[in-house]
């Protein structure tokens, strides 16, 4: 089975949304792995989003995955990163399609709820940042 790195941002915690994205990843048939509620340091934001260092929105989604508590999770399940990706949506809310995460709601670009690996490698890489080997988040 494949695996894949899922963090629900800040907005979605506060939002009291945690229980229906989890429900939907399972409806779908994925095995929820690891799971974790964490308030990111500014260092795990910018590990995270190093892909992003230096474009004009790279603060904004360091400020916005450090705003609050997230949920960390890995998923397990067939095609894990692609049919995440599908269930997510584009990511910018306003383009994604209704029925995906981000499209029934996503309300802005860069908080747009969800945050996934787009191949098996990010989520290697990804889900390092934060789980150790062992299942332990570090």
């Amino acid at each position: 089975m494949d695996r894949t790195f899922v963090i629900l941002k800040p907005n979605a915690v506060k939002r009291g949304l945690v229980g229906e994205l989890l429900s939907r990843f399972e409806r779908k048939g994925l095995k929820l792995v690891e799971l974790c509620l964490k308030q990111l340091t500014r260092d795990e934001a910018a590990r995270l989003y190093e892909v992003h260092r230096g474009k004009a929105f790279y603060d904004d989604l360091l400020n916005a995955i450090t705003a609050g508590p997230v949920v960390l999770m890995v998923l397990e399940g067939r095609q894990a990163v692609d049919v995440v990706r599908k269930l997510i949506g584009a990511t910018d809310p306003t383009k994604a399609e209704p029925g995906t995460i981000r499209g029934d709601y996503g309300l802005d670009i860069t908080d747009n709820l969800v945050h996934a690996s787009d191949s098996p490698e990010s989520f290697q890489k990804e889900s390092a940042i934060f789980f150790s080997v062992s299942g332990k988040t570090h």
